[in-house]
Order: C-alpha cells, then structure tokens, then sequence
C-alpha cells in the first residue's frame, strides 16, 4: 500500500486506505478505508521491528473478528482538544525552550530519549528527511544551559496527509529525557504543538494514551483534552506482546535493574525462573546449564571479589597495589587530633560508612572538625566502620565494566531544583522526586536528611526558603542515582585512560561485572580519583548502551546470534584474546 500525498488528489478529495508512514511504524488511518478486508491487509503489510496502528477504529470488534490471531485492541484512550476553544495559556518554561527539529543531531538526540523510554527507535536519516515535511511536524525542547535535547513531540496534520475532511491533527511520541531536571517540559511541548495547530486551521487534537498512564493522563487533561470513544488496533508482534499477553504477574514486581536482564533473556529463548521478584533474585537457564542473579550480580562474581567490593577500605587498597590512583583516607577511629589533621590538611572532606550502597550515610564537602563528628554518627546508622576521605573536586564518573571490557560510561549529576517564584524549596525536592520515581520505577527519589539540610546551608537557605522564578538550587553533593542523582552517557566520549583505569581495577578485584566510580575533572581528560566499586550496577541505568545484552553474553555466549559473535570474536583476536570466565 503506498502513500498518496493530499496535494496530489483533487481539491477535497480525501486519499483512500490511507497510511501514513512515521519512522517507527505507519499510522493507518482507519475512516479512509472502505472494507475491513483492505485494512486487515494493510496491518499485514508491516514491516520487521516496526510498530503500525490502525487508528480512529469505530467498530474493533467487527475488524478483530477478521484475523483474531493476527490482530489485538490495543488498551489505549482516545483524548480530543478542541481546538476552537482552546487558549494557549500554558505554563512558561524555566531552563527550555522548544523549537523545530533543525539537524541530524537532534534526530539522534530524539532516538536517545525514545531508548531511554523503551520507545521504537527511527533511523536518524529519516528524521532528517522530513524535517521539511507538510504532514509530520517535529518539535523538541533544548536545555537553555547545555544546548541538550530533553524533550520532543511530534505532530500529524491530517488535512495535509490525506485530505481530511474534518481538518484534525494528532499528537504522537511525547516524551522526555528521564535524566532532565527541568520540570513541565511534557506540558510545555503539548501547548506548543496545540498552539501550531490550532494557528494552522485545525478542528481538534487527538492522541493515543495507554489506559494505566495515569502521570500522563493527569497531564493531557490538565491542557484540557477530553477522552473520545475511539480505538486503536495494532499487530501482535514482539514489540507489542506485552500489550496483548501481559507479563506473568510476578514479573511486575521486578525493579527496573532485574526487568531489563530478564526481558533481554526471555527475548533470547533463555528459560527464566523467578526466585523472589521484590528482591531481585531470579535464575536462566539455557542449554542444560543454569545461572542465579540477583540483578546484575550472578554467581560468576565470587564470594572474594564481593566482599573486597562490601568494605570501601579494602577496595582502595586492593586497586592502589594495581596502581589505580586513590584519594588520601583515614578511618573514622583515629584520635580526633588525628581527624582535625587531616581536615586541616585537607581542606575538605568526605565521610561515609565502609559498607553500605545508594549513596546511604555519605556526606560530602565537610570543612569543621564538628561537621565532621556529626557526619560520622549519621554514617554509623549505615556501618559501625567509617572512613573519611580527601575531598576530590570534580564530576562524578560511572564506568560498567563487563566480562574486563568498557559497555557503559555516565557521568552522574547530584540532583537540583529550579525555583518557580511560589513554591518552598521542601516542594520543588518533592515534585522533582516525583518525576525521579516516574522515570526510574520508582528506584529514585530525593531524601530530606543531614545532607540535603548541609547542602542547602551552604547555600545561605532552608526547606521553608522560596526559589525565585528560574533560580536553580543543588539540593545534595552526592550523585547517587537513588537519591535523586541523574546519569548522562559519555561512553563514546570517555578518555581511554579512564577505561584502562576501570579495566585494570575490575582485574584488581577480579569481578566479571562491575560498575566502577571516579572523580574526574572532565571524563574527556585523565585525571581521576577511584571512589569505589560496585558488585551491581543497575544496568537499566545506562540505556541505550547494551548493558543487558553484555550480561547475557557473558552468562550465556551460545545465545548471541552467529555474526554478532563473528564480530566479537575478530575483535577479541585483534586484541589477544578474550579475558572472561571459560565458556564450553
């Protein structure tokens, strides 16, 4: 079936088994078509990793009684906005601004946060080839300070596709960089996409919104949408099987840091058993041969390699004889003459429990001996061991290390609020932990502790302090992603000496998976300071770097397909050899 574009019909002749194709899949536009029969067809017609819609459906029951076995109802609302009445009276954007689509970079950008959402990918030439377009209308939201792309949307004018008679429009791909700090940058887009339209002659709005997406519905309704009785139908293809099927019920209570290597197994044939979903813990099989995880964190890390990683004394240690550049520590039980020492020569410094992970009883940035003391017993909630260390200025660098290879790198950012003018700073840490807990399943938030209240002192305010409108605020030193922090990829960019650092301390530690921390100045340069290391990296963290899909080759190497395995292995060779665990 091909597109016929509206200015070649007639004047108001309107283009007939119309589908129009988006990058991601075809829009098919169910009033255009005169018999069932051609649509079902036209559903058959689509392409391998694509996702169609058939939408504007009236009668689903009638269309799914032709290819039960082929088709499903997708579980999406229809949501309207009259554009008649609409008033663009939308929120101001703080720290954004959104524009057209204007180069390829932005194209990757748009496919970068499409991953980051689980959202079928579009080759980047393609974006780029419409940016011209009369039907597909590209929006995105760019970080006034980084010039990143945070936020895109894009718009169907229905009149130019096909010649629609009533003049409607829709709306498709919201989304946003989960990573952003920005709040509104969702609510913003949709105006501005209303806002065309409405200047352009249409009659109304439309979009398609899953039924359970209650953040997102809440949003649509607020701009003033109105739910439609329309229904969309779709393929059942492995894209869509979770739609139609549903995942086993205890597969729902997995964390984002287990769901992501189980559904890349399950997406391999890999038998997977769960053994406790709120824990984490599950077991692969394949090929008569077994693996337990609890996350990233399988029986191929020995019990030697996590217990060096569990005391942060004992991790600098190890990787300072396979000389990985460390900080200056001390522990937290030397006499206090010893401790005022060392701040003194230091300047600043961070203290934090020798065991412990998320980020749980560390402070940072410590300049008096009381803060000091202070910041100790609140560590010793967390270990009865405390170390304190140099305070190394400087950004916050993760590198997962993968079976002694690089897969991943991020720099992960402490969290911050933007002030609207109204709201307590208290306010703005819940409303930017609310966005943290939608974008990471729930696995991050902002806690309001001794560090969140050092933090803010330092900056002359306090919870009950009003942000002036576009101010922004650092709330906590520590860049943990489960208290709030955000994580921006670099692994293309990251300096190969900070690699081979990560490299050599994996083989320190002698751990087959392992996220490795550093302070660095730049992660473009090679100045660093190892921090410590970690025996399970939230993989889910690093999207779209294949941090699974490494994991799964690493338990599993059979079930990589034959030519991806070619090519590792031609790599491994130009390199001498492979240094992971025997395979049979």
């Amino acid at each position: 079936m091909q597109e016929t574009a509206a200015d070649e019909l007639p004047p108001g002749e309107a283009a007939a088994n119309y589908a129009l194709d988006c990058g991601w899949g075809r829009l098919i536009f169910t009033q255009t078509f005169d018999s069932v029969e051609k649509l079902t067809g036209a559903l058959r017609e689509e392409k391998a990793d694509c996702r169609d819609i058939a939408v504007y459906v009236t009668d689903p029951h009638v269309l799914l009684a032709k290819a039960p076995q082929e088709i499903f109802l997708d579980p999406s609302h229809t949501f309207r906005l009259d554009l008649a009445g609409y008033q663009p009276a939308g929120r101001t954007p703080h720290g954004f601004f959104v524009r057209r689509l204007t180069s390829r970079d932005d194209a990757v950008a748009m496919n970068r946060i499409y991953a980051s959402r689980g959202m079928v990918q579009v080759p980047p030439e393609y974006f780029w080839s419409k940016r011209d377009a009369r039907s597909l209308i590209y929006f995105v939201a760019e970080d006034e300070r980084t010039g990143e792309i945070i936020g895109t949307v894009t718009g169907v004018d229905h009149a130019r596709a096909f010649n629609d008679p009533e003049k409607g429009a829709s709306l498709w791909c919201l989304a946003t960089d989960p990573q952003a700090r920005q709040p509104g940058i969702g609510e913003v887009l949709v105006h501005r996409l209303a806002e065309y339209f409405k200047a352009r002659g249409a009659a109304w709005l439309d979009l398609s919104v899953l039924h359970d997406n209650e953040q997102a519905i809440a949003l649509y309704e607020k701009v003033g949408f109105e739910r439609v009785p329309l229904f969309s139908v779709k393929r059942k293809n492995s894209i869509n099987e979770k739609l139609f099927t549903g995942p086993p019920e205890v597969e729902q209570e997995l964390n984002p840091y287990a769901g992501i290597i189980v559904k890349e197994a399950r997406r391999r044939g890999i038998q997977v058993d769960i053994i406790d979903a709120e824990g984490g813990f599950f077991r692969m099989t394949y090929g008569g041969s077994f693996v337990r995880c609890r996350e990233s964190l399988s029986e191929y890390t020995t019990a030697v390699a996590m217990s060096i990683c569990d005391d942060k004394a004992v991790t600098r240690r190890v990787v300072e004889r396979a000389g990985v550049v460390v900080p200056r520590q001390i522990g937290a039980g030397e006499a206090p003459g010893a401790i005022a020492s060392f701040l003194k020569k230091h300047g600043s410094v961070v203290v934090k429990p020798a065991r412990g992970e998320q980020g749980r009883g560390i402070s940072i940035g410590l300049t008096s001996v009381e803060a000091v003391q202070a910041a100790i017993e609140d560590a010793r909630q967390v270990s009865n061991d405390v170390l304190i260390e140099e305070m190394i200025d400087g950004q916050d660098l993760r590198l997962v290390v993968i079976n002694f290879k690089l897969v991943a790198a991020a720099i992960r950012k402490p969290p911050m609020v933007i002030g609207d003018g109204r709201s307590t700073i208290a306010e703005l840490i819940e409303a930017q932990s609310r966005r943290r807990r939608a974008a990471t399943g729930g696995e991050s938030s902002i806690p309001v502790d001794g560090e969140t209240e050092r933090t803010l002192a330092a900056s002359g305010k306090q919870l009950e302090s009003v942000l002036a409108e576009g101010e922004t605020l650092l709330v906590r030193k520590t860049a943990n992603l489960h208290t709030g922090g955000t994580i921006h990829d670099v692994t293309e960019v990251v300096h190969p000496t900070l690699v081979q650092a990560a490299i050599e301390a994996a083989r320190a530690i002698d751990i087959p998976v392992v996220g490795i921390d550093f302070m660095v100045k730049s992660p473009l340069e090679e100045t660093y300071a190892f921090i410590e290391a970690n025996e399970r990296p939230g993989l889910a963290n690093h999207e779209p770097q294949p941090t699974a899909e490494r994991f799964v080759d690493l338990l599993f190497p059979l079930s990589m397909p034959t030519n991806v395995r070619k090519l590792l292995h031609a790599h491994e060779h130009q390199n001498g050899g492979a240094h992971g665990p025997a395979q049979d």
